[in-house]
């Protein structure tokens, strides 16, 4: 028998994504066939932030996305010690936010 070659997705990273775009806080929402995800940046002193990116993903691949992010976590703290959280503020705590409703 043959053996099937495994193929190999290239995944491209272009010039202007490279430098990465920074955010500071995540508002996730989701409906029954869709989880959205804003990526913010907060500056101090102003009192409006902006939505930097959004990203929307089946709940079939937020759960994937949870998954890996814990992983990643978890091995980062193995090398480094337990990520401490600086926030003193309830990370519930409501935002005026105008994004999508929970629910679609």
């Amino acid at each position: 028998m043959e053996k099937k070659k495994d193929k190999k997705m290239e995944i491209e990273l272009t010039k202007e994504e490279a430098p990465g775009t920074y955010a500071n806080l995540v508002m996730i929402t989701h409906s029954p066939s869709e989880f959205v995800f804003d990526f913010i940046a907060i500056m101090p002193g102003l009192t409006k932030a902006k939505v930097m990116k959004r990203m929307i993903l089946t709940p079939e691949h937020a759960k994937r996305f949870s998954n890996a992010l814990q992983d990643n976590i978890k091995r980062y703290e193995e090398l480094h010690g337990e990520i401490k959280s600086k926030s003193k503020n309830d990370p519930h705590q409501p935002f005026k936010y105008r994004g999508p409703l929970p629910e679609a």
